[in-house]
């Protein structure tokens, strides 16, 4: 039996004791924090989107970083086997629409508290409050950490879990990181990802709040579309957050740094240009009589009207029966073609997940055994891993720390 010395209690540092614990281990977590899963607890505005109930294929096309590196780690512990870890742990779970996975209480503390259940089962033996400053090692090999207060505990395997930098109010301030440049390993370029975007036009505040419902974003490179959706969004006072603009953020990455990305919202996607001309020559013929600022209030949300009138360029005084063809095209091109020029991502705090990390090339991908230091373990956002938004992220952290945790001899 070997002594296991987990760092960080979050989501895959707790799949990980409870793996490990289950193959016969003395484990060990340590979390600096006063409690267990502080940002699972935030996750998902507090619903806790677990993972996600899709096939293998869309699991895989979800991950937006190293997503080879991930099919061990997948096929090892699957989003099936993680709804099944749940169940068995207590924890009564819902399938949402886009196949999301939640608990049935739509409490992320229930997922905690399911994760604690099984670990106090298995004896997990928790440390609150206590921070590690380093890792020990001997002949190259991992042996131990050392605390903040100076203390130095010996153990025959650890596990980093330590997450990424978002969130920093929860603990995450890239501790893993720095252990792991400590001991020779490459950590990738880290940026913000899973998170809101910031717009160069003043129209935004116009529209803080403002959620728009099944639309049709495109990000543009020049000519190049670099990222394409169907979904939600919403309106805030520096940009555009929403499931799709977080997604977006993660596809976006290498370009927003370089330049502005012409961002194009088609306000009514599901329908084709002739459709939508005939509903607006419908639209125009309800409302004959009436100004074109009072005739298309049936077309958008209130907070948009006044704002696609002034887009317009039509007279807000003009009659809609006075309305030339021209200027009914030029509209129809704005309700397709809404433009916004997207300047940059929002920081850390604002993002649900940290892109890049510890080189994978440098971490056995069937094991997240360090290649470099042997005994030494990764698992987690720590490593330079992402995915789009539904549960996938969690689910890496299910599935590495699984992996992590079953391969320690």
């Amino acid at each position: 039996m070997s002594k296991v010395m987990i760092v960080g209690g979050g989501a895959a540092g707790m799949m990980a004791a409870a793996a490990a614990a289950e193959h016969g281990h003395e484990v060990h977590i340590y979390e600096k924090n006063e409690k267990l899963g502080k940002k699972l607890f935030i996750t998902g505005k507090g619903r806790c989107n677990l993972t996600n109930a899709c096939d293998m294929e869309d699991l895989f096309h979800a991950v937006c970083t190293n997503a080879k590196f991930l099919y061990s780690a997948f096929y090892g512990f699957t989003n099936q086997d993680a709804v099944r870890f749940f169940e068995e742990s207590g924890l009564r779970i819902k399938v949402e629409r886009g196949n999301r996975v939640f608990p049935m209480s739509d409490h992320s503390s229930d997922v905690i508290g399911a994760l604690q259940r099984r670990m106090k089962r298995l004896g997990v033996r928790v440390h609150l409050s206590t921070e590690v400053s380093g890792i020990l090692t001997r002949d190259g090999q991992a042996q131990g950490v050392r605390l903040a207060d100076g203390r130095c505990l010996e153990g025959d395997a650890v596990v980093i879990a330590t997450g990424g930098l978002s969130y920093q109010s929860t603990g995450s301030t890239g501790d893993g990181y720095r252990f792991a440049e400590a001991l020779g390993h490459k950590v990738t370029e880290l940026s913000p990802s899973l998170v809101p975007l910031n717009v160069k036009e003043d129209v935004v505040r116009d529209l803080q709040g403002l959620s728009l419902k099944n639309i049709r974003v495109c990000i543009y490179d020049g000519k190049k579309c670099l990222y394409e959706e169907f979904g939600e969004m919403m309106f805030t006072h520096f940009g555009v957050t929403g499931p799709l603009i977080l997604t977006a953020s993660s596809r976006i990455q290498k370009q927003i740094k370089k330049k502005e990305l012409r961002m194009v919202i088609d306000l009514k996607p599901a329908l084709s240009e002739e459709q939508l001309d005939r509903r607006l020559l419908h639209e125009f013929g309800e409302a004959r009589n009436k100004q074109f600022k009072n005739s298309i209030n049936n077309l958008f949300p209130a907070k948009l009207v006044p704002v696609m009138i002034e887009k317009s360029g039509i007279l807000p005084e003009k009659k809609s029966n006075e309305i030339s063809r021209e200027e009914r095209h030029d509209f129809l091109k704005l309700i397709k073609n809404f433009e916004l020029t997207v300047t940059g991502l929002r920081a850390y705090n604002e993002a649900v997940i940290t892109k890049g990390g510890i080189h994978v090339k440098e971490v056995n991908p069937s094991t997240m055994e360090s290649r470099l230091v042997p005994r030494l373990y990764f698992a987690g956002e720590v490593l330079d891993l992402d995915a789009v938004t539904g549960g996938f992220n969690l689910q890496i952290a299910w599935s590495t720390g699984y992996a992590a945790g079953t391969s320690i001899p």
